[in-house]
């Protein structure tokens, strides 16, 4: 396949996929209006791959990526809530600005993201009123509404279906299937989202004994999101090896509507002119029971050492 955009030639580093996939948008990407009214710039269909081999993980080198954020992320996702609550006690923040921003719109209230975030941690009722997402990632992956036949054409809403562990016994018991999917984009149920899935599907694939995994997104932000998309599908993909006695082999990226924000400006020139250095790497502490048992402290990431943080706003 030839890509639209040129990967740099001087290095074999991952990174420089990256990297090559900024410079082409923000030089050649279609210039449109989009649903935030901040306006990008943006191709259609886009690839990047990651060999995981020796505990490699897509790690940004040109800019700091809080890693830990997204693993937190991650692990939540993973106990099917959909309330920000305990991730605001955990200080992640990437959820708030949309709950946020419907409560200044309802209440016309304009408190700070920060008071906000204190309030949703110490008042429970509270919440429950204004830090539900609606039915997000988690509740998708973990516990997908199902309804069973009740007789005279009726059907009754019984347990949901829970994805990540179909996923974990699919692969140990039939690992040759191409039916190892994970999807999060449920269309009775878009309407209720604060967002609906970007990263919405994953499919993996077992060969040689390696677990590779395409984690297919259909809107990317590649400043700000898409750093912290590689690195949880590669958590995925490490976690999974790991719970199926498998190697990780592969994490494949394909982006749909993959886009730079106008107001990036700043980061995208800064971070273009920087080139990727070390290889970073994440070790697993411990093999937790089951894929739902991992804590933060499992995951080792030593000697990252990236280049300057780069920050940009968020468009909500």
């Amino acid at each position: 396949m030839t890509l639209p955009y040129t990967i740099r030639t001087e290095s074999t580093h991952w990174e420089e996929q990256y990297l090559a996939l900024m410079d082409h948008i923000w030089r050649h990407g279609d210039e449109r209006r989009d649903r935030t009214g901040v306006g990008t710039r943006s191709v259609f269909g886009a690839q990047i791959r990651c060999d995981l081999s020796d505990n490699r993980m897509p790690l940004l080198t040109t800019k700091r990526v809080y890693w830990k954020t997204a693993t937190r992320e991650f692990l939540w996702f993973l106990t099917g809530d959909t309330n920000i609550r305990s991730l605001c006690a955990q200080g992640v923040e990437i959820w708030t600005d949309w709950p946020l921003d419907r409560y200044r719109k309802e209440t016309g209230d304009p408190i700070s993201r920060e008071d906000f975030s204190a309030r949703i941690v110490a008042d429970e009722a509270f919440a429950r009123q204004w830090g539900d997402l609606g039915p997000v990632y988690g509740k998708q992956w973990v516990d997908w509404p199902n309804y069973q036949p009740a007789g005279d054409g009726l059907y009754r809403k019984a347990e949901g279906i829970n994805q990540i562990a179909d996923l974990v016994h699919s692969l140990r018991h039939n690992p040759g299937s191409r039916r190892h999917i994970l999807e999060g984009w449920n269309v009775a149920e878009l309407d209720s989202m604060a967002l609906p899935p970007c990263h919405k599907t994953y499919q993996f694939h077992v060969a040689d004994g390696r677990l590779s995994g395409v984690l297919y997104q259909r809107s990317a932000d590649v400043a700000l999101g898409l750093p912290f998309n590689l690195w949880s599908a590669a958590l995925f993909i490490r976690m999974l090896a790991q719970q199926c006695d498998l190697e990780p082999g592969e994490l494949v990226w394909m982006g749909g509507d993959t886009h730079l924000y106008l107001n990036h400006e700043d980061l995208v020139e800064a971070q273009l002119q920087r080139k990727p250095s070390g290889e970073p790497r994440m070790g697993l502490a411990r093999r937790p029971e089951t894929i739902f048992d991992y804590a933060i402290e499992d995951f080792v990431v030593p000697d990252y050492a990236p280049q300057g943080k780069l920050a940009a706003p968020v468009a909500v």
